[in-house]
């Protein structure tokens, strides 16, 4: 779908965020950005989104039928939701910035709020959800358009560990039932392990690529691979290689791992 060939990003402060970016992602994928602080992984994110350019290297869209920005969705690490707004219209704002009146954009509103379980909240505002319940708004948002991939900015980074693992499990389920394609940043290794088909992981100053695994565990996911050994050994091997990306010294190349 989306191919970064030598991408880099330098600020206008002279900070390089990225350097020699290489990275292809593929439809269907579930891709995890996993690295420290400052390795470039929002950055990535922000130029795949289009709101930012890189200044150096290409970005090479090549999905059959992807026509452009109309095709991505985007969760923020905050879910940026208008306070003044009830949960459907928070919902319909993307629609009704495609010039979707309300009544035609309510089917498919109901929908998405059915499938991250709001339905009965339509009429509720923001300062009236939980931060569990702000996030599945903003991520019925983010797909209410039907993109043929998400971009999510570390979505449950505030979030207590329960509500975590429930909106882990069911982002993971829309995921097996709409297959669209994911490019998830986050912190956490459990987290990456457990959501992803692969996990690229990051080095910081300037950031770049450092290892990528493959999560060869079969969907659907649950609580038994949480505990299983299987998920144990790969949060070790994800937990090793970030540390050993941590201790990279700036410039040292990719691994290839």
């Amino acid at each position: 779908m989306l191919t970064l060939r030598s991408v880099g990003k330098t600020f206008s402060n002279g900070v390089v965020a990225l350097r020699d970016v290489d990275l292809d992602i593929r439809e269907g994928d579930f891709v995890s950005l996993l690295g420290p602080s400052g390795c470039g992984k929002s950055t990535a994110l922000r130029l795949i989104a289009g709101l930012g350019t890189p200044t150096a290297g290409v970005l090479d869209w090549r999905g059959a039928g992807f026509s452009g920005r109309g095709n991505i969705g985007f969760v923020f690490q905050e879910p940026t939701l208008l306070p003044w707004a009830n949960v459907f219209d928070n919902v319909w704002l993307p629609l009704k910035l495609r010039g979707v009146s309300r009544r035609a954009a309510e089917p498919a509103i109901r929908e998405m709020l059915d499938r991250v379980h709001l339905t009965g909240f339509e009429k509720a505002v923001p300062r009236e959800l939980s931060g569990g319940m702000k996030m599945r708004v903003s991520i019925a948002r983010g797909l209410v358009t039907k993109p043929k991939i998400l971009l999510m900015d570390e979505p449950f980074a505030a979030l207590d560990e329960i509500t975590r693992f429930k909106l882990n499990n069911d982002l993971l389920e829309l995921w097996q039932d709409e297959r669209f394609t994911v490019v998830f940043v986050t912190h956490s290794v459990f987290e990456s392990v457990f959501l992803s088909t692969r996990i690229v992981v990051m080095a910081a100053r300037p950031g770049r690529i450092h290892s990528e695994i493959a999560v060869d565990a079969p969907y659907p996911r649950d609580e038994a691979f949480r505990t299983s050994v299987e998920y144990a050994a790969l949060c070790r091997q994800a937990s090793q290689v970030l540390v050993d990306a941590m201790h990279l010294a700036p410039g040292d190349p990719y691994d290839g791992h």
